[in-house]
């Protein structure tokens, strides 16, 4: 399902995230110079509620992703270079989707999609992942996918970010909730069959997507409003810092690029932009400065995750919108539970 900040305000949050970019001179981001893991649009039009990004192993520069709900068993291929789709892969053997959410890649290749939203945050006994290798073609086709069943130990949540570590194969899951989540550690290893426990390992603020590092010592979270990167070590959480994420529409998705150099921030909506932010210690291939958004799509960054990364650096008037924007997002939705409509 269509995923807003919460509830009855959600249209208002929508219609708030629009005018703050008009406010900003948001443009969409294009390819830069036709070099991959850059910021890009995604050109597809069948591509309207992108929900999630990982980085492919095989093929460089290509980015997987899926609408959210209602849409089928699809995931797509698009190329950071030019933002076109260059394969379409339909999984078989997976029932229904419900709402797909999260999309990330293990370290034996295989690409992991997590059916895990759940709006209503407790309205469905389980969640399911679908697994399959990932295509060592870019071309249409249809896969069979394992379908894994999924449930909480401490009982069912909403979710949106799926992760799988690089190194161990482990899953892990980010729960979505304005006053904080939690982060679940799956099995082991995945049992299709039978039910796989997830338990919470973690503490987390409210989460949209995130993603591990390839080294996997590293992991990402953002909301629709900032990121944090963790240390993460022997399987849980360590020391965090901010990450200078963009301002965009519907802020569903991150990934880091397959070498670790850069962080690509995605959102839903028609046409909508990826744009690289440099991560620390990575090469920007340019003089970027790192922890900030780079390449032609500017207009949708602002300086998101506050801390050092972000002091003085970046456009007074955008910082200025954001801040009054959340809070009166933050108001509206505070209000509307006081109401008895939430």
């Amino acid at each position: 399902m269509r995923s807003y900040p919460t509830g009855p305000a959600g249209p208002r949050a929508a219609a708030l995230a629009a005018a703050l970019l008009l406010l900003a001179g948001a443009g969409p981001a294009v390819a830069d110079d036709g070099r991959p893991d850059r910021d890009f649009t995604i050109e597809d039009p069948r591509i309207t509620e992108s929900s999630g990004l990982a980085a492919s192993r095989a093929h460089p520069g290509v980015y997987w992703t899926h609408n959210d709900s209602d849409d089928g068993p699809y995931v797509f291929a698009v190329d950071s270079r030019t933002g076109k789709t260059l394969a379409t892969i339909t999984m078989r053997g997976v029932g229904e989707p419900r709402d797909v959410e999260g999309i990330s890649i293990g370290p034996d290749g295989d690409l992991y999609v997590g059916d895990i939203g759940d709006n209503l945050d407790g309205s469905w006994s389980h969640v399911w992942i679908y697994r399959f290798p990932e295509p060592k073609e870019l071309r249409d086709a249809t896969v069979n996918a394992v379908q894994y069943d999924v449930k909480y130990a401490d009982g069912a949540r909403n979710a949106e970010a799926l992760m799988v570590h690089p190194k161990t194969g482990r899953v892990y899951i980010a729960s979505k909730n304005e006053d904080g989540g939690g982060l679940y550690e799956g099995p082991a290893k995945l049992t299709a069959g039978a039910v796989n426990t997830f338990r919470r390992v973690g503490e987390v603020p409210w989460v949209t997507d995130g993603a591990f590092s390839p080294d996997g010592k590293r992991l990402v979270l953002r909301s629709y409003f900032s990121a944090r990167e963790y240390a993460f070590e022997n399987g849980r959480l360590g020391e965090d810092r901010s990450v200078a994420a963009p301002f965009q529409r519907q802020a569903e998705s991150v990934t880091y690029t397959a070498d670790g150099s850069a962080l690509m921030f995605g959102s839903e909506g028609a046409r909508s932009g990826v744009v690289r932010v440099e991560a620390e210690g990575g090469d920007s291939g340019g003089g970027q400065e790192q922890g900030k958004p780079s390449g032609s799509a500017g207009g949708e960054a602002g300086d998101q995750g506050g801390g050092e990364e972000g002091d003085g650096k970046g456009s007074a008037g955008l910082g200025a919108a954001i801040v009054v924007g959340v809070g009166v997002l933050w108001f509206a939705l505070r209000r509307k539970r006081g109401q008895g409509e939430g």
